[in-house]
């Protein structure tokens, strides 16, 4: 059985940086994409970043690109999001998601699903 299990959110002023973990246990990843999404209160969940289990540039979302970065340790099966220059339009709930197969955008498409962490940016 899957499991994810995100750590790192918390509150940070505008300009700071947090990292986000994803801890994945329950199977072998190979030929999985992992990605990280958010949810801001009353908006929709969106893929900020992704990259899969067996390497690759991955995804950035244009409104984290230059700002966040996403990577993994295989031998951990944890992969991580580096977040940097943080604004307030940041603050949301991250999940960290998995699928068998590409890099996908909808959250559909994901089959496992973290509990998510909040990440909260002042101004």
């Amino acid at each position: 059985q899957v499991q994810l299990v995100e750590s790192g959110g918390g509150l940070v002023q505008a300009g700071g940086s947090l990292r986000l973990s994803c801890a994945a246990s329950g199977r072998t990843f190979t030929n999985y994409a992992m990605g990280w999404f958010r949810q801001a209160p009353g908006k929709e969940r969106v893929l900020a970043a992704a990259i899969m289990w067996s390497g690759g540039s991955g995804y950035y979302a244009d409104s984290v690109k230059g700002r966040f970065t996403i990577s993994r340790d295989n031998a951990k099966n944890t992969v991580y999001l580096q977040m940097n220059s943080l604004k307030p339009e940041d603050t949301a709930v991250y999940f960290c998601a998995v699928r068998a197969g590409n890099i996908m955008k909808e959250a559909s498409r994901y089959n496992y699903w973290g509990q998510g962490t909040q990440v909260t940016v002042s101004s």
